[in-house]
Formats: C-alpha cells, structure tokens, sequence
C-alpha cells in the first residue's frame, strides 16, 4: 500500500486464493466430520490458552489464519454436524445452507426496511409462505424470520398482551398499577424453558406461568387447563394465552391442540403453538394428520434449522394477525422514515432493528432439495427412529418410556429387582460411558422424575449404520455395567 492508496479491504487475489481454501475446508469438513470426537476431547480454557493474549498489531497473513483455523477451531468444537451426533435436537448445515450464508454475508444486508433490503423483505414473505403452504397451514397466516423460537415465542406472548387493548401495557407498562389483574399463561409441565423466560422478559413473572399436568402421553390436560383457567378467574387473575406444544422437547409429544383451541376460542385466550420442532414433519400429510389444528393458533413457530437442514439460525414466526405484532412493537423514528408507506418493513414486527438475510437460506435449501426431497429425508429419519424403538422394546434390560411420533426415541436401561434409585444411577452411566467413546453424543431428560436417556435422528448424514452404532453401545456398556454391580 502506498502512502496515497486508502486502506480499504484486503486485495481481491488475496480473497479469491483464500476463499477457495475456505470452500476446500467447508467440503472436507461436511464429507468428513465423522473424523472427530462428536464431542472434543478438550478442557475449559484450552483453546484460550492457545490463543494470544492480545491482538495482533500488524496484518496477519488469511492463510496463517487458516491454518489456526483448522488446528485450533474446528477440531475444538462439538460436531452439530457430526452423523453421530443425536442429542438435543439435530440441526444439519446442509451444503445449499453454507453456500447461502456465504452469499448473505458477501451481500451483508439489514433488512430493517424494505428500502434497505427490497430483496430481502420480499424473499422472505415468500419463502415463509412457501412454508405455510409446504406444512399446509391457513392462508390467513403471515411468517417472518427470527433467529430462534425463543425469540419467537416472546414476540407470540407480546402479542398475546397486545390484544388486549384495554390492558393498555405498551402505553402504561405492568408496574405500579393497581387496575391491572395478574395476567397467566398456561402450559403443559413439558412445555420449552423458553416460555419461562418470555414471562420473565415481558414483566409477566414465573408465578403467573402455570405449568400444568401432563397424560400417559406426556401431553398438556386438557381438563387440568379447563380447571385451572376458571380457578383463576375466580380468584380475580386475567387469563392471556395459553401455549400448545407440537413436537416437546423431552419426548416429542403432541399437546391436543384442536380441543385446546376450543376451550381458548370459549375463554378468549390467545393460543400460541410451539412447533419449533415437530412443525417440521407437518411437510409430510401423514404426521400433519398428528397434529390437527395448526390453523387454529394465533401464533406458530417454526424452526427450519431443527429439522429442515437450514443453518443455524433461522425460526418463522407465523401469526393469523400479524398487524397485532405490528401494534406491540412499531416505531419509527425520523432517521427511518421512508416514502414507501405501502410495503412492509420487517422491523415493525419484532424487537430487533437490525436483521439478517437469513431468509436467503431457507430459499436455496428449499429450492435445492425440493419438497419432495425433505419429506424422504423426514421419513427417513423417522422409518430409523421407528426401528431403534422396536429393537428397545423386544430386548430384555431396556424399555421405551415415551411414545415415538417422530425421530426421538427416549428409553431406560432396566435392572429386575434393582430400586428407582439405583436404575436411575445405571442409565447415567451408561449415557457417560456411551458418549465416552466419541462417535455419537446422546442427551437425557427426567419423565416422571426419573432419568431417560434421548436418542434424536435428524441430521442429513445420519444413516442406519450410525444408529446401529448406538444401540450396539447402549448394549455392550449396559451389560458392562451391570456385571460391575
């Protein structure tokens, strides 16, 4: 650089060679995750000792950094990418995904206005409509993208408030008024943590989330709601919203939605659904058939990057009336005023003023798979789960302990004449001793106060031999173990 040249960005054949290494490494690593431990082999504050205390005061050649990248980063991470990993929920960075967000962060739009971002404002209406049609949801329904259900369903409960004019929230806020009733939002006990903290968040208080009872089926009472929601009108509560669980965390269950609306259609509360994950498979008419009633929501959510193979993060926020988002959280100072008074501005509808093009990958996966092709991947995943679950079944020293709509098997390693306590202590270290060996990662949850481990398949490269894996480990550490007893 010479003394009359600006700084500027790097030169354009350093990029060119350097993205083309980047391109090399993204394809070895999506072929050849399987090469690591699904989890790394490292200990807290490892990989900050090995990077410099300081930044670096002179330029640092991109291969240089590339190259820390391949020894220091990618190998220290948790492999979400990874065929053997099956804990949590799976989430794939399917190739169309990659490429998309290379291409959105090149473009490096804030689609706060459609001005700033006409493309992406309208790419993402109709990639969200595309969506609505796909898992066969009303057309009343408008979607806009958020980074995760979390967000999403904070937005879903704000709205919730909203509709309730008389409430006058926006305007006068919660605190200090004595006019103002508690107002409850009812779950299911499996409902996401996430609903916690949008109480939290919202100035709505954990003590007004009522969290009720489950079936056999870990599915939200219907009764138990019906009574708890007149119990607290009677004691002089405001009920809001309730919020239905298509796809919950722990076991997959599906909350009766359709006698759910009926009683919030009777009560006016607003109903929203969480289908962050299970919303998925409604692309597929034969698990939509398991969860009548989407249309009946106020809100749903959905997260393409749980089980559509999008990248983290992408999460669609549909609402039957989204100018009632528009009503909780629009304004618009000077500096973002436009000519353009008739088009939407997605800011309007969320608390975030700063957006990403995050509609660009929902848009190439969808186009690069096709519906059809996401279905046979569901299906798949689905047909695997359905198989894992059989074998637990007809083996002795494991049951199943949930039902499997999906592609979540949870299940116990069983011990004949051995107490609650010490079977529970068996399967958390069977799960430690599973996950030890590196090559798949599984999660738990507690039903019924007791510990099951979570086996979910839902990444792209996943196959029959990896879940095959799985069951031989469960079987060889459980029988380790219990000769050790």
């Amino acid at each position: 650089m010479t003394q009359n040249q600006p700084p500027g960005d790097i030169p354009v054949e350093d990029f060119n060679a350097a993205f083309q290494r980047v391109g090399q490494l993204a394809a070895e690593y999506l072929t050849g995750s399987h090469r690591y431990p699904v989890v790394p082999r490292t200990t807290p504050g490892q990989v900050a000792a090995s990077l410099p205390a300081e930044p670096p005061d002179q330029p640092e050649s991109l291969d240089h950094i590339l190259a820390d990248y391949r020894e220091l980063i990618e190998p220290n991470c948790t492999h979400w990418n990874h065929p053997g990993f099956m804990a949590y929920f799976s989430i794939t960075g399917s190739a169309p995904g990659v490429l998309a967000e290379t291409l959105a962060a090149t473009l490096n739009v804030n689609a706060m206005l459609w001005k700033t971002g006409p493309a992406a404002t309208e790419l993402e209406q109709r990639t969200c409509d595309w969506l609505r049609q796909m898992i066969g949801l009303d057309p009343a329904f408008a979607g806009h993208i958020n980074d995760t259900a979390s967000i999403a369903s904070l937005l879903a409960l704000a709205a919730a408030r909203e509709n309730q004019p008389d409430l006058d929230i926006r305007r006068r806020g919660l605190a200090g008024r004595p006019d103002l009733p508690p107002l409850r939002v009812y779950c299911s006990e499996h409902a996401h943590s996430s609903i916690d903290k949008a109480m939290i968040t919202l100035g709505l208080g954990l003590d007004h989330l009522v969290r009720l009872p489950a079936d056999a089926d870990f599915r939200l009472d219907v009764a138990a709601l019906r009574d708890a929601v007149a119990r607290d009108r009677a004691a002089g509560m405001r009920p809001l919203a309730v919020v239905a669980t298509v796809g919950t965390t722990s076991t997959t269950s599906i909350d009766p939605v359709d006698p759910i609306a009926d009683l919030c259609a009777a009560e006016s509360l607003w109903l929203h659904i969480d289908a962050a994950y299970g919303g998925s498979a409604a692309i597929c008419p034969e698990y939509r058939a398991l969860m009548p009633g989407l249309s009946r929501a106020d809100t749903l959510v959905l997260n393409p990057h749980k089980w559509l193979f999008v990248p983290v993060d992408c999460s669609v926020l549909y609402a039957r009336e989204p100018d009632t988002l528009r009503r909780a959280f629009s304004i618009v100072p000077e500096y973002l005023r436009t000519d353009d008074t008739a088009e939407t501005n997605l800011m309007d509808y969320g608390v975030q003023l700063g957006r990403r093009f995050r509609a660009l990958k929902l848009w190439m996966v969808i186009r690069a798979f096709g519906v059809r092709g996401l279905q046979e991947r569901i299906r798949y995943h689905c047909r695997l789960a359905k198989d894992l679950a059989a074998k637990i079944a007809a083996t002795d020293g494991f049951a199943c302990v949930a039902p499997v709509p999906f592609s979540t098997v949870c299940l116990r390693a069983t011990v004949s004449g051995a107490s609650p306590e010490r079977v529970d202590e068996l399967n958390e270290d069977l799960l430690r001793a599973v996950n030890a060996h590196g090559d798949v990662f599984l999660s738990h949850t507690k039903l019924n106060g007791a510990f099951v481990i979570r086996v979910t398949i839902g990444n792209l490269r996943t196959t029959a031999a990896h879940v095959e894996r799985v069951w031989q480990l469960l079987q060889e550490e459980r029988a380790r173990l219990v000769a050790a007893l």
